[in-house]
């Protein structure tokens, strides 16, 4: 069976390490924050500028002014901090963050990735993506294989606006986990019952054996 959006989300929090700083994408990356180990200490930063997110809210206890980059209420730690965008993107730019892990609606195979816009859907604007994969150390994306259509999102090239070039190490889908490597992508693990010839048959990209 494929990974569900909460498996893929625990296969991302092994990419982090102790002492980390992480920023988390919109979607099914801020799940990651579920799998993180109680005994593993993770900062966690949100470029409208927090470092140190808690967990989110239960119900009923939620603060509306308190929220992360995708507008979703969360809660703050004893060393949590604030401050202004500048500062967080400064943080960002400056490579201080170890790695981001975001959604994407296209990756290709010689690592670039689109996922801030369609066009002739209405856009408020690329928020913090084109700063995360150009200033981060290390970028993993978690999404689903193929769109709600059944067409591959794993591509020779991205059709849609490019939110950076080159830029993706990791690739995490429902189906497996591929490294972006010389000539295309390596798949290093599959999900439960699935095989590299399924990965083979839901990929445009080139698969590098």
């Amino acid at each position: 069976m494929p990974w569900t959006r909460d498996d893929m989300a625990a296969r991302a929090a092994k990419e982090l390490h102790d002492g980390f700083y992480v920023n988390l994408g919109i979607g099914i990356p801020t799940l990651v924050a579920n799998h993180i180990p109680d005994d593993m200490d993770v900062t966690l930063q949100s470029e409208n500028g927090m470092l140190g997110m808690g967990p989110f809210p239960f119900e009923g206890e939620e603060d509306a002014d308190l929220i992360n980059a995708g507008k979703q209420t969360i809660t703050t730690l004893p060393r949590t901090s604030f401050f202004d965008s500048a500062t967080s993107f400064a943080m960002i730019r400056g490579g201080h963050i170890n790695i981001a892990i975001l959604g994407a609606m296209e990756v290709a195979e010689n690592g670039d990735i689109a996922n801030w816009m369609i066009p002739g859907k209405l856009v408020k604007g690329m928020g913090g993506a084109m700063d995360l994969v150009a200033g981060v150390k290390r970028i993993v994306v978690v999404m689903d294989h193929c769109n709600k259509k059944g067409e591959t999102k794993v591509l020779k090239a991205c059709t849609l606006p490019l939110t950076g070039k080159g830029v993706v190490n990791r690739i995490i889908t429902d189906l497996c986990v591929m490294d972006v490597v010389e000539g295309g992508l390596k798949v290093i693990e599959l999900a439960p019952g699935v095989s590299l010839q399924d990965v083979k048959e839901n990929t445009e990209a080139t698969i590098v054996d």
